[in-house]
């Protein structure tokens, strides 16, 4: 019997209306509200699961931070030792060495302890071309999945063409792995309300249509596991609430010269090393770097002022909000329930940097939700893209500048604050009756799955 994990993210009461199978689930087992962690972002909320810890103690506090040591900002990195802490098939093996887990495109599968991983990674080409892939482990798995179902569908990942796709190559996937390798644990990450709920809110039309999408594919999957006889938690590491209102947080700092720029090719670039202070923007937190913690009461003054930030923690708050680690900034601005933090850090939209224009969430110095759309404000955008796209057709290299630069008009949801609402909070459903409750934090996850996977609590530290 396998423990099959399936992190639906952006799982809600809200969005289970629109979906039968799932909510069968639950019937079947039992629904309990997830509590997640500060930041309630993919990468801090998936590590706090796996290891029972708080951003605080596992380190991963945000999507992306300043590596301090190298002085950039990094987003969406994809190395498991950056993950403190041990986690949950580490903790099994003390008991059971033979205990095999696998990672379908959970964070931070790259290096990790796992017996197999599947994780998106591009090939990126010497002439500057960057092709759909994913990276596993082992390497012999890559072409027994790609044979079957074709290239990882990166540009269906994430994008202005993100759709159901992705999330259909993956719950494939899982149940290619299911059927030909013995597992305890498989953990399947299916993206696929991301994208609408950010787009046009969550309680839209086209949310709702994507929620009954991802209940076909999703429910193909869980049937499938149940039919075997495994055991199948369907989770969520937070829930999309409606924002509209774009903080422009670095470009506060920069007009009160706390943020520097240079120059190249007339771009301009964020300067780390030498601004006073300077914010990485991640949805509705900011983690604001302050050089100088002299500089620390007149940066708070600032951003105390900025319309759409709620609150401020440092010191003490920072700790009891469990974000107390050498990774977070001097201060962390979380924004209000109506906003969303911005990383545009340019006075003039002339002076933006190529990659503003891009799909490139690995060179952005912040989270970018604008990347989910083609350019509402440039009529011409569909036919650069399809030129572009036959360029890259024929092998030719290509730069797809497809990207709008004011996120203003048509963002509608976004995360990151812990949830005020039931129907917009992170679920988790069970198919064990046995483990019912009505309420669960994000780390007490760990000690379920180890529950439900039989490993004896005297194993844990």
């Amino acid at each position: 019997m396998t423990l099959v994990v399936i992190d639906a993210v952006g799982l809600t009461p809200r969005a289970l209306r629109s979906m039968r199978r799932l909510s069968g689930l639950a019937a079947d087992g039992f629904q309990a509200r997830l509590d997640p962690v500060l930041p309630a972002v993919t990468c801090s909320v998936q590590a706090s699961m796996l290891t029972g810890l708080v951003p605080a103690k596992h380190g991963i506090v945000g999507n992306g931070w300043y590596f301090r040591d190298l002085g950039e900002v990094l987003l969406w990195r994809q190395h498991n030792k950056l993950v403190q802490g041990e986690k949950v098939w580490d903790i099994a093996r003390r008991t059971n060495a033979g205990f095999r887990a696998a990672n379908l495109c959970w964070w931070y599968a790259m290096g990790a302890s796992t017996d197999l991983a599947v994780t998106p990674r591009p090939i990126y080409h010497a002439d500057g071309r960057k092709s759909p892939d994913c990276y596993t482990f082992p390497p012999q798995l890559h072409d027994r999945l790609t044979g079957r179902l074709g290239d990882f569908p990166l540009f269906h990942y994430w994008g202005p063409a993100a759709s159901i796709e992705s999330t259909r190559w993956i719950a494939d996937a899982a149940r290619i792995v299911l059927d030909e390798e013995r597992l305890d644990l498989l953990l399947v990450y299916l993206p696929h309300l991301d994208y609408d709920h950010q787009r046009f809110g969550p309680e839209s039309p086209q949310s709702r249509r994507a929620a009954q999408e991802l209940d076909g594919v999703a429910g193909d999957l869980v049937d499938h596991a149940r039919a075997r006889g495994d055991t199948v938690v369907v989770l969520s590491e937070y829930g999309i609430t409606r924002a509209t209102r774009p903080v422009e947080i670095n470009r506060a700092l920069r007009h009160a010269c706390f943020l520097n720029v240079y120059a190249q090719a007339g771009m301009e670039y964020l300067d780390p090393w030498t601004s006073r202070a300077f914010a990485v923007a991640d949805h509705q937190i900011a983690h604001v770097y302050v050089a100088d913690r002299k500089d620390v009461p007149a940066v708070r003054e600032l951003l105390r002022e900025l319309p759409g930030v709620g609150e401020l923690l440092e010191g003490d708050a920072l700790a009891a909000a469990g974000l107390a680690h050498a990774r977070a900034g001097e201060l962390v601005a979380l924004a209000q329930r109506d906003s969303w933090f911005t990383y545009h850090y340019w006075l003039d939209n002339a002076r933006a940097p190529d990659f503003g224009r891009q799909v490139e969430i690995h060179r952005k110095p912040g989270y970018d939700p604008a990347e989910l759309f083609m350019d509402p404000d440039d009529k011409r955008v569909k036919l650069r893209a399809g030129v572009q796209l036959a360029r890259r057709a024929i092998g030719m290299r290509y730069a797809l500048s497809v990207v709008g630069l004011d996120a203003s008009t048509h963002v509608n949801g976004t995360h990151g604050l812990l949830p005020e609402a039931e129907l917009d909070a992170p679920v988790l459903l069970c198919s064990a009756a046995r483990e019912a409750r009505d309420r669960i934090a994000a780390t007490e996850v760990r000690d379920l799955l180890l529950d439900l996977a039989g490993v004896p609590a005297t194993a844990r530290a």
